[in-house]
C-alpha cells in the first residue's frame, strides 16, 4: 500500500465498499456524535467522511487535533446509513472507518477559518493567502484559471499560432503607464524595465517572418488597483498576425473567445460568433461609454434639440445646450408603478456618486388624447414636444426618461453610469448571459484640452483608415483608426489594432500629434530600425486572462482569480514585498537612496 494514499478524497464510491484504503489530507471539519468522532478529510480533489470509534487507540489523538492538521488514515470503506447519505457530495454514499492514523503535520490555531465561506478582512486573507486558497470557492477559481489558460492555448495552437516567449527585461517605454524599473549592475546608472506588454516584440516577430504568434504573457504596469485590474502585474493572451486585416483578427479571436466561454459557461448563454460590431461614436451615444453592457436593454439618445425648441421653458438645460453642451436621455422602461422615491433616489445617486447636479426626469403615460408627460420638469414642455421627444428616445406608456446635461464629456460619463444604475435597479442584468461585442472605428486623434493640442486617442502605432492619404487631407479629429476593443458584459477584455507598418505614414501620424521624426526614431528605435528592412502588414490583440476568468467565475474582484495578488497599495502582505534591501546590494547597483522626509 502506498505510504500516503491509495485514493484521493474524491474517489471513493459504493463499489469500493469493504476495501481497505488509505487517504491523506487536511482535517476539514470535526463532529462528535454520541461518542463517534466524524472527520471530513479534504485534499485538492474533494472530501471524504471518516469515522473513528472511541475504542480505537488513535481516538484521543484525533479528538485533540486541530482542524487543518494534515493526517493519513487507513481503514475500511463502508456504506453510510440511508438517512446519513449526502447527495451533495460525490463521496456521500460511503464513509471510511479509521483503523490507523498518522499525523503528518499539526496545525496551530488558525488566523482565519477555512471551513465555510465567511467574509473576512482582506488584509488577513492576503497575509495568509495559502490558507485562503484552501477555501472551496477560491480554490475552484484558481483551478478554473488553469483550465481556461489551457483551453486558450489549445485553441490558438489549433488555428496555427505558434507560442513564443518575449523578454521580461527590456527598455523603458515613454508611452502608457508607469514602468517598473530594474537597475543594471553591469551597466551602472542604467535601468531595464519590466514590459508593460510585449507590444514591440510581437511586432518585431512579424518583421522577422513569423506569421502567427501568441503568448500567455505577463505584463507589468505601475498602476493603481481597481476591481477589474490588479496592481503590478497581469496576464494576457497576446496575439499578432501578419498579412491580416481587421476582419482576419476578428475571425481568429471570436471562435477562441466564444469557445472558451461556452466551455466554462455551465449552461449560461454566450453570444455566438460573429460578435456585433458597434462604432465607437455610436457606442458613446447609445450607451454612454465604449464598453457597453449589452445585457441592459437600454439605448440612450441625444435630445438636445428638444430643449431649445420654441415654447420650451426649462431654462437650466436650455442654457447648457445654447452654451455648447448637450442633453442625453436615458430610458427607464416599465417604471409606471415605481414610486416617487425611486426617481428621487436616482437623482440623489447622481449627486452623491457622480458629483453631478442631478438627473431630471419625465414619466410618460397614455392619456385620453395621447401620450402625456408627468414629473417636475414636464410642465416646461409643450405637449407635442414631449410626444416627439418620447418617440425619438424610444419610450412610451409606462416608461420614463432621465436626463444628463452638461459639457459633452461630463454628460456622456453620467449617461453611461446612469444607464448601468437603472439597469441594476430595474433588475435588467441577467447573470446567466455573456454578451460580447466589438467596439470599432475609434478616432485616431483627440483634442487635449489641458495642453491645447491634438494627441493620439488610443494606440499611436495604429494604421489610420484610408492610410497615409487621410493624414494629409482630413481634419485629424475626423480620422478613424483600425483600432478595436472586445467587450463582454461591460468589461473591456482587450484592445487591439492593425499596425502602422509604413514608416512615412508613421512619421506623419506622430507629426500631427506633435512628435518630430528624430524623437520617434530615438524613442522607438528598435521597431523603427526593423521597419526599414521590410515589414508586413500586421495586427493583433491581447485579451486579458484575469478578466476572462473573473467573468467566468462570477467574481466581483479580480483578486479572487489570482493565486497570490497584491493589495490595493501594491503590497504583497504574505511575502512582505516591496521591502528594503541592504546597503551592499545598493552599492553593487551604484544606487543611493534619496527618500522623502517624513511629515511630522
Amino acid at each position: 500500500m502506498h505510504a500516503y494514499r491509495t485514493h484521493n478524497c474524491n474517489a471513493l464510491r459504493e463499489d469500493h465498499i469493504d476495501q481497505s484504503v488509505r487517504l491523506s489530507g487536511w482535517v476539514h471539519r470535526k463532529r462528535d456524535h454520541g461518542g463517534l468522532l466524524f472527520i471530513d478529510l479534504r485534499d485538492h480533489y474533494g472530501l471524504t467522511q471518516c469515522v473513528i470509534e472511541p475504542e480505537n487507540k488513535n481516538f484521543a489523538t484525533l479528538e485533540r487535533l486541530r482542524v487543518e492538521s494534515v493526517i493519513t488514515v487507513t481503514g475500511k470503506v463502508v456504506a453510510r446509513l440511508a438517512d446519513a447519505k449526502n447527495a451533495n457530495l460525490p463521496t456521500g454514499d460511503i464513509e471510511l472507518v479509521v483503523e490507523e492514523l498518522e499525523v503528518q503535520s499539526r496545525a496551530q490555531e488558525l488566523p482565519l477559518p477555512v471551513f465555510g465561506e465567511p467574509d473576512y478582512p482582506e488584509d488577513i486573507r492576503l497575509k495568509y493567502r495559502y490558507l485562503d486558497l484552501r477555501r472551496q470557492k477560491l480554490h475552484q477559481n484558481i483551478i478554473l484559471r488553469s483550465q481556461v489558460i489551457n483551453s486558450l492555448r489549445n485553441r490558438m495552437i489549433a488555428q496555427g499560432f505558434n507560442e513564443f516567449q518575449t523578454p521580461i527585461l527590456t527598455a523603458s517605454s515613454p508611452e502608457g503607464a508607469r514602468d517598473f524599473l530594474v537597475a543594471s549592475r553591469l551597466n551602472p546608472g542604467k535601468f531595464y524595465a519590466l514590459p508593460q506588454a510585449p507590444q514591440q516584440f510581437k511586432q518585431l516577430l512579424m518583421v522577422a517572418g513569423f506569421d502567427r504568434y501568441f503568448q500567455i504573457a505577463p505584463c507589468f504596469r505601475d498602476e493603481d488597483a481597481r476591481a477589474d485590474r490588479s496592481p503590478g502585474e497581469f496576464y494576457q493572451l497576446d496575439v499578432e498576425m501578419s498579412f491580416a486585416t481587421q476582419e482576419d483578427v476578428f475571425a481568429a479571436i471570436e471562435p477562441v473567445m466564444a469557445g472558451v466561454f461556452e466551455e466554462f459557461a455551465n449552461g449560461r448563454e454566450v453570444t455566438p460568433a460573429p460578435f456585433p460590431r458597434i462604432p465607437y461614436r455610436e457606442s458613446m451615444l447609445k450607451y454612454g461609454n465604449d464598453k457597453p453592457d449589452l445585457r441592459i436593454d437600454i439605448e440612450c439618445s441625444d435630445v438636445s434639440p428638444f430643449f431649445v425648441e420654441d415654447g420650451v421653458e426649462f431654462k437650466a438645460f436650455k442654457g447648457i445646450v445654447e452654451g455648447g453642451g448637450t442633453v442625453r436621455a436615458i430610458p427607464a422602461p416599465k417604471t409606471k408603478d415605481k414610486p416617487r422615491s425611486f426617481f428621487d433616489k436616482m437623482n440623489g445617486w447622481a449627486q452623491r456618486e457622480m458629483q453631478a447636479p442631478g438627473l431630471g426626469y419625465i414619466r410618460f403615460e397614455q392619456g385620453e388624447d395621447g401620450l402625456i408627460g408627468k414629473g417636475p420638469i414636464a410642465k416646461f414642455f409643450p405637449a407635442d414636444t414631449l410626444v416627439r421627444m418620447a418617440a425619438h428616445a424610444g419610450v412610451g406608456d409606462g416608461d420614463a426618461l432621465f436626463f444628463a446635461a452638461g459639457k459633452e464629456t461630463d454628460a456622456v460619463k453620467l449617461t453611461g453610469a446612469a444607464r448601468a444604475e437603472i439597469g441594476a435597479q430595474l433588475d435588467m442584468i441577467d447573470d446567466n448571459v455573456f454578451k460580447f461585442c466589438w467596439i470599432v472605428d475609434f478616432p485616431m486623434y483627440e483634442w487635449d484640452e489641458e495642453n491645447k493640442k491634438i494627441d493620439f486617442s488610443h494606440n499611436p502605432f495604429s494604421m489610420p483608415q484610408g492610410g497615409g492619404e487621410v493624414l494629409n487631407t482630413m481634419d485629424p479629429l475626423d480620422i478613424l483608426a483600425y483600432q478595436y476593443d472586445i467587450v463582454c458584459n461591460g468589461i473591456e477584455l482587450s484592445s487591439g489594432a492593425i499596425r502602422n507598418h509604413q514608416l512615412d505614414v508613421m512619421f506623419k501620424a506622430f507629426e500631427i500629434a506633435g512628435y518630430d521624426k528624430e524623437t520617434v526614431e530615438s524613442e522607438f528605435s528598435g521597431m523603427i530600425n526593423a521597419f526599414k528592412f521590410g515589414a508586413p502588414p500586421h495586427g493583433g490583440i491581447a485579451p486579458g486572462v484575469d478578466r476572462i476568468v473573473m467573468l467566468l467565475a462570477g467574481a466581483e474582484n479580480i483578486r479572487e482569480v489570482i493565486v497570490f495578488p497584491m493589495n490595493q497599495q501594491a503590497q504583497d502582505l504574505m511575502m512582505n514585498a516591496p521591502s528594503e534591501v541592504d546597503v551592499k546590494q545598493l552599492r553593487e547597483l551604484h544606487i543611493r537612496l534619496d527618500l522623502p522626509k517624513e511629515k511630522k
